[in-house]
């Protein structure tokens, strides 16, 4: 599908709002988002939750109530839940970062600050682009096996105790990955041929501003459809966090810390009938082996007017 104009004074919007999400000011940022574009649009209505688990069926709700845009307000999670509800509905999603990273919406261009993001919605084509699958569940950054599903446990306890912000989740990766003893064998099938590895983290990413901004290898692939598939060649702990460590200082390069496949379907196979994934931030237990594919034009967004998608240029 082409991109096209999108006029919001002809559109029925409905923002759903994670008070969960980052450190945001639940007051100031819901007033700015209802000054900004209640006026501006056909119909408005800003529903919050403070649930994650709520906001898949809140997405739903209002594609069922004929909302033409969703706009999903919050970090990566929120992101990729609701999108997960949008993902092949004719409903387009607009996109406000109120997380801690907002690896998405920097990722799409649209802003990571709330008044970029609400002057992209405010002047927006709509496009289609690529989303990752692992099995039924939508991904939009990256899904990863091994060592981040525990650091991810590891962030949750930092959080609870110091509050969100971006020290607090690498400072979890320092304190998590010395606790890990045991890497993962598991064995990837791409086009029909199999390799096997043992490694300590599997990560399979779908954001090239993600793997830009960490310097790894595989944003060309990202761009042009693809998954990167990135396999630690470390097997312990202490290897792993001098991966980590280079990768913090823009050090880390394919050949010496990772193996990269490229591949737009794949599947990985675990020993473990129940595998422990981390996806856009969030935990999940999915039966082994794990189907991944890329949706091609999957979901549609709001983009700049004036911009391209900086990372799909497949999407169309």
């Amino acid at each position: 599908m082409p991109d096209r104009a999108f006029d919001l004074s002809q559109s029925r919007v409905c923002v759903i709002m994670n008070l969960g999400s980052g450190r945001k000011d639940e007051g100031g940022f819901s007033d700015a988002v209802t000054r900004a574009l209640r006026p501006r649009c056909a119909e408005f209505d800003l529903r919050k939750t403070g649930r994650g688990q709520d906001l898949v069926k809140m997405a739903g709700r209002a594609v069922d109530d004929g909302f033409d845009v969703i706009v999903a307000a919050g970090g990566d999670g929120t992101q990729s839940a609701i999108a997960g509800a949008l993902a092949g509905t004719d409903a387009v999603m607009g996109v406000l970062p109120g997380g801690t990273f907002n690896y998405f919406a920097r990722d799409l261009g649209v802003g990571e600050e709330l008044d970029d993001a609400l002057e992209t919605i405010a002047n927006a084509r709509i496009a289609s682009i690529d989303i990752g699958c692992v099995e039924n569940l939508v991904f939009l950054n990256n899904v990863s096996l091994g060592a981040y599903p525990y650091i991810l446990k590891t962030r949750e306890t930092i959080y609870k105790r110091w509050g969100r912000s971006r020290l607090a989740a690498y400072w979890s990766v320092l304190v998590a990955l010395p606790r890990l003893r045991r890497p993962m064998t598991l064995t990837a099938c791409v086009d029909g041929k199999t390799q096997q590895f043992t490694t300590a983290l599997v990560f399979v990413a779908r954001s090239a501003y993600q793997l830009d901004t960490f310097g790894l290898d595989g944003a060309d692939a990202i761009r042009q459809g693809d998954f990167a598939v990135l396999i630690a060649k470390a097997k312990q702990p202490l290897p792993l966090i001098g991966s980590a460590l280079r990768l913090a200082f823009g050090k880390s390069a394919k050949d010496s810390d990772f193996d990269l496949l490229t591949t737009s379907e794949l599947t990985i196979s675990t020993p473990r009938k129940r595998q422990l994934i981390a996806h856009d931030g969030e935990k999940t237990v999915l039966a082994s082996p794990l189907k991944l594919k890329v949706w091609h034009g999957g979901l549609r967004v709001l983009l700049p007017v004036d911009g391209t998608d900086k990372t799909q240029d497949g999407a169309a």
